[in-house]
């Protein structure tokens, strides 16, 4: 069994996270996939940026709890470019037994609400 590793699964999260920018109609300016390398989206809406940082979060995890303080240093980056940040947490499950890490090329549940601005 191959489990996914934590870039396979950032980049789900990413991926999960990209299409529903894109259904907002973001503009992507910058995509950074590497982990620990925050923001991963700089985007334009309305001629305004804005970052966005992505996180994959395991079950029993909560995706919308985020890291206050590293998201409020974020946020003081994003402000010296005018940006508006955002926090994007996606809860990831392995289908068939939540308790178990998520196989490559088998089904997974996302628990994933939308960005939230900081």
């Amino acid at each position: 069994m191959n489990e996914l590793t934590e870039q396979e699964l950032h980049n789900l999260a990413m991926n999960i996270v990209g299409k529903d920018l894109e259904k907002q109609g973001f503009e992507f300016m910058a995509v950074n996939s590497k982990l620990k390398k925050d923001p991963q989206f700089v985007c334009l809406k309305d001629k305004k940026l804005h970052f966005v940082v992505v996180k994959a979060i395991s079950y029993p995890e909560n995706p919308e709890e985020y890291d206050v303080i590293y998201m409020e240093t974020m946020r003081a980056h994003a402000q010296k470019f005018k940006a508006r940040t955002f926090y994007a947490g996606v809860g990831l499950a392995n289908a068939t037994d939540l308790e178990k890490p998520l196989i490559k090329n088998q089904d997974y549940i996302v628990n994933y609400n939308g960005i939230i601005e900081i």
